[in-house]
């Protein structure tokens, strides 16, 4: 009982973060690409494709690979949500109201096993209130990243209890989920984040000198990597498949979105806009003002009760998240051009100010330690926690709102001006590489027959696959299908497979038939990398089962 009053406490200080999401209506977010994306998961689903991978609508109609490099899990999530009966609008955002509190209890468990159960709902009060969650739901809506957010202090909590108790099977499972969640919701922040884990479980091998532990912490993470291979490793070698330069010139050029020091600890100015070059911006990247104060309240707390301290773990934990408090602003500022210039593949993270993730994070552990300093009175450390969770719902909660309300439904989202919107946007990002320019009007609704006498006498769609019956009455006939080519498809004509031409300027699929009536079928199969992908995702699961069940 005593923990289901903590998971309650939890859910009822998080609530003021999505009371806004439980009003009729949807609300405006810049990616509003997510209801789409949702509905595409949907088809995939219901038409066999697991793992769904190239989705029908997209690309104008014409099909592309989103789910290939487009990280999945949070989509997932959202689709249970939408069997059980839920509309898709309403899906997104019941997912983005668990994200919530999925966050709030995990960073509880993480400060919990640093500073106490009142030292970590504090925490988990700082981490679910932090102004830039409020601009990654209710401005960005950055699904991806927003569910990111939760598996971080997971992973810190299980890395810690994994090395400071002895391994127990329960630790490691938590483990190889938690790391397998992170890499499956948003590869982004699983790249800013890994070097924190590594730094974090040296960290702890040496002040626990349990370096021995090395070999059941690297038992625990294999399965995570294979657990995920479905998705990482298309993801690592078929980017070569994909036009993926826009996804980093222009607007997404990182040069053009540092942030200055005075929007980070100052600026009050709170827009639903977007990130622009110059320091005037009408999208927030404040760190909150109760945020860093409570950093340095902290810093100051520890170096005057330096010698009430027995635990040396607590200035080692301090040191560490102070450092990535630094380490991560540094990296959103200009300053630090030269590791983005130097580290090239930093480019793919697009705003510098993406490192938020790990201030926010920082800044929410270190606000439990003035609550751990008075664990001795628990009557005061009650009363400082109530207060410091009071204040941080006070100042920040009116950050948690959309800037309107939209009245609107389903088939009214997927239907007219709006669906051509969804298809189209961003349609250069996984645009296969062998389309050269993106189509400038919707895919036709049947295959285009470009020389000789053909009838289309029957034709169907599915997700990742078209077939029909042709009649051709001329001694050959060319047909050209309303689909991208991408490496992995296959066609049979009667039965056979057959070569197939994509030469053309979109890079449509274009085959030959002969006289008489043709059955045709194209379907995406599986590539040697997605293969393997989909293997050691099996494999992972048989680990899973044999380590820890």
């Amino acid at each position: 009982m005593r923990k289901f009053f903590w998971i309650f406490l939890v859910i009822a200080i998080s609530f003021f973060s999505f009371n806004s999401l439980l009003r009729a209506g949807y609300i405006p977010m810049h990616d509003d690409m997510q209801p789409v994306r949702l509905l595409q998961l949907d088809k995939c689903l219901k038409d066999g494709q697991i793992p769904c991978r190239w989705v029908p609508d997209l690309g104008y109609g014409y099909g592309y690979p989103l789910f290939i490099f487009y990280s999945p899990l949070a989509y997932y999530v959202m689709e249970i949500i939408h069997l059980t009966g839920f509309s898709i609008l309403t899906s997104i955002k019941i997912g983005f109201i668990f994200s919530f509190i999925f966050s709030g209890l995990t960073m509880f468990l993480f400060g919990k096993a640093l500073w106490g159960k009142w030292g970590g709902l504090v925490s988990s009060a700082f981490y679910v209130y932090a102004p830039y969650r409020a601009a990654d739901v209710y401005s960005r809506g950055a699904v991806g990243e927003f569910w990111a957010l939760g598996f971080m202090p997971l992973i810190l909590w299980a890395i810690l209890n994994l090395i400071k108790n002895p391994p127990t099977k329960k630790n490691g499972l938590f483990l190889s989920l938690s790391i397998t969640g992170l890499l499956l919701t948003h590869n982004l922040t699983f790249i800013a984040f890994a070097p924190v884990i590594v730094v974090w479980t040296l960290f702890l091998l040496h002040f626990y000198k349990k370096w021995n532990y090395i070999p059941k912490l690297v038992i625990s993470v294999i399965p995570a990597f294979c657990l995920s291979a479905f998705y990482t490793l298309p993801l690592v070698f078929e980017k070569q498949y994909v036009h993926i330069d826009t996804m980093t010139s222009g607007y997404f050029n990182y040069l053009a979105h540092f942030v200055s020091l005075s929007q980070l600890f100052f600026r009050g100015h709170w827009g639903f806009g977007s990130s622009e070059l110059g320091p005037f911006d009408d999208l927030s990247f404040s760190i909150g003002v109760i945020h860093w104060l409570i950093l340095f309240i902290s810093i100051i707390l520890l170096i005057f009760n330096r010698k009430k301290i027995k635990n040396k773990l607590n200035f080692l934990v301090l040191f560490f998240f102070t450092g990535l408090f630094f380490g991560s602003i540094f990296l959103t500022h200009s300053k630090s051009t030269f590791i983005w210039q130097t580290l090239t593949f930093m480019k793919y993270f697009q705003f510098p100010w993406r490192f938020l993730i790990l201030t926010i994070l920082s800044t929410s552990v270190l606000a439990g330690f003035p609550i751990f300093l008075l664990k001795s009175n628990r009557k005061l450390s009650i009363v400082y926690a109530s207060l410091l969770i009071f204040s941080v719902i006070f100042f920040n909660a009116r950050l948690f709102r959309p800037s309107r309300y939209i009245d609107i439904n389903d088939q009214q989202k997927f239907s007219g001006q709006n669906w051509e919107y969804q298809i189209t946007a961003s349609i250069y990002d996984y645009l296969p590489i062998f389309a050269k320019t993106p189509p400038a009007k919707p895919a036709p609704q049947s295959p285009q027959i470009l020389d000789g006498d053909s009838q289309i006498i029957q034709f169907q769609k599915g997700t990742d696959w078209q077939k029909g019956k042709i009649l051709t009455t001329s001694p050959s006939s060319t047909i050209q299908l309303p689909l991208f080519y991408y490496p992995g498809f296959k066609l049979w004509l009667n039965g056979q497979e057959i070569p197939f031409d994509y030469q053309n300027e979109l890079g449509l699929i274009t085959f030959q038939t002969s006289s008489g009536q043709n059955d045709f079928i194209v379907k995406m199969t599986k590539t040697p990398v997605r293969l393997t992908g989909d293997l050691l995702s099996l494999l992972g699961l048989l680990l899973l089962f044999i380590l820890y069940v």
